[in-house]
């Protein structure tokens, strides 16, 4: 028998298991859908004959094949309007001859903005949406990978996220591979995320006939063949195995644990993959994560508290997956539905986090970071005799922070005037003003500016960068700095180029990871 677990460690499958509830959300899917998937394609793995790594690489890929969907959500909504309800949709199109799906394609490009809006995107669409897909994919596939390679997950599932939407008859993106040149992980969860939606919403014949239409184009023929033959016992008693438990005892391997600067450096990757939901958050979670870290040490909370609640910030808006950019990213009033979307995603936060105890504290101070003392907060409308000196640290430099970060409705506040409104707060009893004191004195020691800029970038492609992760055009950068849009195109490409990244939101991450945008960052 091996050693016991060390105190506060987590299983890399627990983490992965609750980032597939993210993917849950972005996919418009209930939660436990990459569960279920997961299961079909392992049982598909094992009536194969899949060797370890091939059945390792399969347990991961479905679980994580989507993590990144929401990387371009900004640009989906702009598009399609809510971002979150085409994708829940979009698994229909398979069951679609062509004309029925450009048709739902086109009704959503036109579902939303003014008349004037909607036919400039109608006129554009048919030319541009070739390379707005390969685009999408590319980066969802290119940060999947690389979210694998830092949680160290084997290279077998770094090649197969990279592989996860090509398709048997090569017409596939972003490498336009072919039939076995695709690895079997990819071939079973590509065909097992569409089986399990179809199953569940149509039942077992409607699977059937989903994988048998796109049978030689999409999907391997030979495992098409294998469900169709084998269906009842790759789907028998799924409900029952496809939860939390089962899922993570089905984990291939040896069951690999992170603690302490593994797992914060898991947790960091989870902020950043929360924060690409909107250009307007890059950054937010490591900036609120360390500015409330920084105000817990410096207000004598034990170290153990202070990590605790970093972990909580880092983690805090990962129910933000579940809400649509068409709220989000919505420059004028929400309507009452709307705020009431907004509200669930603490919520969200909780539940996902709900099944992995070594984050129970952290998890507990996140789902709370919009409670307010006097009730008025949200989800649960808790007030100051259940909300913990942590909670309320946790509140105070999420809104702080929040506001000096741009929004789509209004531009980012200078801090001095971010402190008057945080002060504010606390002298109409909403929130705790020993609390707003400590993050308002870490936030007044902010470390100095950088002469060596990361990336070899220059001091003004920095300045670009910056502009480009908050989703700004090119032709918005070149207003904002007083410079012609050719020059702003130059420096983004420069910048691609030595970033060696090819999207806006691979640039993002960048300059997120590296605290160009939003994050805070204590004196040393």
């Amino acid at each position: 028998m091996g050693s016991p677990p060390t105190a506060g460690s987590v299983r890399i499958a627990e983490l992965v298991a609750t980032l597939s509830y993210a993917a849950d959300l972005g996919l418009g899917q209930p939660m436990y859908h990459c569960m279920r998937q997961t299961v079909i394609a392992m049982r598909m793995a094992e009536l194969v004959g899949a060797v370890v790594t091939d059945r390792e690489a399969t347990y991961y890929l479905g679980l994580m094949m989507n993590v990144y969907c929401h990387a371009d959500a900004a640009e989906q909504a702009s598009w399609f309007g809510d971002d979150i309800s085409m994708k829940g949709d979009g698994f229909e199109t398979l069951g679609m001859n062509t004309a029925q799906t450009l048709s739902f394609l086109l009704r959503r490009v036109g579902s939303h903005g003014s008349g004037s809006q909607r036919a400039k995107r109608l006129a554009a669409f048919p030319l541009a949406s070739q390379k707005i897909w390969a685009g999408w994919l590319a980066t969802h596939t290119t940060l999947g990978a690389q979210l694998a390679e830092r949680i160290g997950l084997h290279d077998a599932v770094r090649v197969g996220i990279r592989q996860a939407y090509e398709q048997w008859d090569g017409k596939g993106h972003p490498l336009g591979l072919r039939a076995e040149e695709i690895c079997l992980p990819a071939r079973l969860v590509q065909l097992a995320g569409p089986l399990e939606v179809f199953s569940r919403r149509h039942g077992v014949e409607a699977a059937r006939r989903i994988a048998q239409k796109n049978r030689k184009t999409q999907f391997d023929p030979a495992l098409v063949d294998l469900f169709c033959a084998e269906a009842p016992q790759i789907l028998d008693g799924i409900d029952d195995v496809a939860d939390w438990g089962g899922i993570l005892a089905a984990e291939p391997g040896s069951g690999r644990r992170v603690v302490g600067a593994e797992l914060s450096g898991v947790l960091e990757a989870f902020a950043d993959l929360a924060d690409m939901k909107s250009p307007f958050l890059a950054g937010h979670s490591r900036g609120v994560a360390n500015l409330a870290a920084e105000a817990a040490r410096r207000s004598g909370f034990s170290v153990d508290e202070a990590t605790d609640l970093r972990h909580a910030g880092l983690v805090h808006d990962l129910g933000r997956l579940g809400v649509s950019n068409a709220i989000w990213d919505k420059p004028g009033p929400l309507t009452a539905v709307e705020v009431e979307r907004v509200r669930l995603h603490p919520y969200l936060t909780d539940r996902m986090l709900a099944r992995v105890p070594a984050l129970e504290r952290s998890r507990e101070i996140a789902a709370r970071h919009h409670e307010r003392l006097d009730g008025s907060g949200y989800p649960k409308g808790l007030t100051a005799i259940t909300l913990t000196p942590l909670d309320r640290l946790l509140a105070a430099a999420d809104i702080y922070h929040a506001m000096i970060e741009p929004r789509p409705y209004r531009a980012p506040l200078d801090p001095d005037r971010a402190s008057r409104l945080l002060r504010d707060e606390a002298g109409a009893g909403r929130l705790d003003g020993e609390s707003v004191n400590a993050v308002l004195a870490a936030a007044g020691h902010r470390a100095p500016l950088r002469r060596k800029w990361p990336g070899g970038l220059t001091a003004r492609e920095v300045d670009v960068l910056k502009l480009l992760a908050r989703g700004n055009t090119n032709r918005q950068i070149a207003r904002r700095l007083d410079i012609a849009p050719k020059t702003a195109s130059n420096h983004v490409e420069h910048i691609y180029s030595k970033l060696d990244v090819a999207s806006r939101a691979e640039a993002t991450l960048f300059a997120t990871q590296n605290g160009l945008v939003g994050s805070f960052e204590p004196a040393i």
